[in-house]
């Protein structure tokens, strides 16, 4: 096994499959794209590219995989961040109904792109939304409906409050509904076995080489501290990692940090937890969101924080979360606690924009990342070719900077992100 520097002492760090590291840049490079952050996006991103033979360099801070894309939950939802009434109030049905399908094509893609490069991420079907107040469950099953009815998606199913309780061991929800065509899956593995790919169609991948500042002239030039790429264009692709890289994303994408613990293998305990090995989120504003390991752990997301800085002992920060819905796991050890950093939007859409005529980004995933983001990188090597449907309605998603410029923009968000998740324990 390769060297874990870098990757959080995690469960995914400890079962994943690691790649020998990539030397830093040293020295000026010259490319056809430049590509920085080395998650979903810039790896499917730089994949892509080189496989219609582009020249790629990325440039990866620490650790390939090292950012959210090795540390998330490791769902596949379906649709996007925001549900499709949201959706229809704000862009139309028409809109609405092509991110749908946009949606789809990209959880099909990533099921095709885990088959066709023999990535070893332990997908797995099934996602439980679980409602913690009964007013949310009408809405819950009017929707599953609307899901069948309006955009032809048969996989989704109405649970009553007796039927989610058969297949979650708690008696905190009331109901809500089970996504047969959602799933979840190793995430670290994911992002290991798209670099491993990138890598053999002839991407040159750089880490612990982070972007410090990026100059436009006649070519793009991304300057590290030991070298730089000129390159005709730049894919920004570092989501809440990069902040500070770039004000024209950072007024639209913003850092704050998730958490996750995993207890000791459970045993013959799991599937009293879970019965049939789905992944479960709740319906709170700061969500809880859990699912069993392979090896019968119970893996439990739960609290953020708004600092760029993680939680010293997040096992510790997490495990109140976890009892609160699974009480009777109070003498079950918790074997591995991390953190991570993501980039969230004001509106959960992502931002996909082009900065300039050469300077791509897509960011902000807001938690949807996992079945979005190795799409959404083949979409942006897709406009550097000069094919921008897709990427033209992604533009048109209403994404607003947030508010308070660089001196308040970050007190705003703490204070309005605290009021919701306040409110919520109400």
């Amino acid at each position: 096994m390769a060297s874990e520097i870098d990757h959080p002492q995690s469960w995914y760090a400890a079962t994943a499959h690691h790649l020998p590291p990539c030397p830093a840049l040293a020295g000026t490079v010259k490319a056809d794209v430049c590509v920085i952050g080395g998650g979903y996006t810039g790896l499917s991103a730089a994949l892509h590219m080189a496989e219609a033979g582009l020249d790629v360099v990325l440039l990866e801070a620490t650790r390939l995989g090292s950012g959210a894309s090795g540390r998330n939950g490791g769902q596949i939802h379906s649709g996007q961040r925001r549900d499709q009434d949201w959706l229809e109030s704000h862009v139309g049905l028409d809109d609405a109904k092509a991110l749908w399908r946009l949606a789809e094509d990209a959880k099909a893609f990533l099921h095709a792109l885990i088959a066709r490069h023999r990535i070893d991420c332990d997908v797995r079907p099934g996602l439980i939304v679980a409602d913690h107040k009964p007013a949310y469950v009408a809405h819950s099953h009017a929707y599953a409906r609307r899901l069948r009815e309006v955009y032809g998606y048969p996989h989704a199913t109405p649970l009553s409050r007796e039927e989610l309780r058969a297949l979650v061991g708690t008696d905190v929800y009331h109901g809500g509904m089970i996504d047969h065509g959602a799933g979840h899956l190793h995430p670290l593995n994911l992002a290991l076995g798209l670099a491993r790919a990138a890598q053999g169609a002839g991407a040159r991948l750089f880490e612990q080489s982070r972007a410090l500042r990026i100059e436009e002239s006649a070519k793009v030039r991304v300057v590290t501290a030991q070298g730089a790429v000129e390159a005709d264009w730049v894919l920004e692709c570092g989501d809440g990692l990069q902040d500070g890289l770039d004000r024209r994303v950072d007024n639209y994408v913003m850092p704050i940090a998730n958490y996750i613990a995993a207890t000791e293998p459970l045993g013959a305990r799991a599937r009293d937890i879970i019965a049939n090995d789905a992944a479960v989120a709740d319906s709170r504003f700061v969500v809880n969101y859990y699912r069993l390991s392979g090896d019968g752990r119970l893996l439990f997301g739960g609290g953020e924080s708004y600092t760029r800085r993680l939680r010293p002992s997040p096992g510790a920060f997490v495990r109140p979360y976890m009892l609160r819905i699974f009480p009777q796991l109070a003498d079950v050890r918790i074997d591995y606690g991390w953190g991570g950093i993501l980039g969230i939007t004001m509106t959960r859409m992502p931002f996909v924009r082009r900065l300039s005529s050469r300077v791509l980004t897509a960011a902000g995933y807001s938690g949807q990342g996992v079945m979005l983001a190795p799409y959404f990188g083949k979409l942006l090597g897709e406009a550097v070719k000069g094919q921008l449907g897709e990427f033209d309605l992604l533009e048109r998603l209403p994404v607003p900077a947030f508010p308070g410029g660089p001196l308040m923009r970050w007190p705003l968000l703490v204070a309005g992100l605290s009021y919701y998740a306040l409110r919520d324990r109400l």
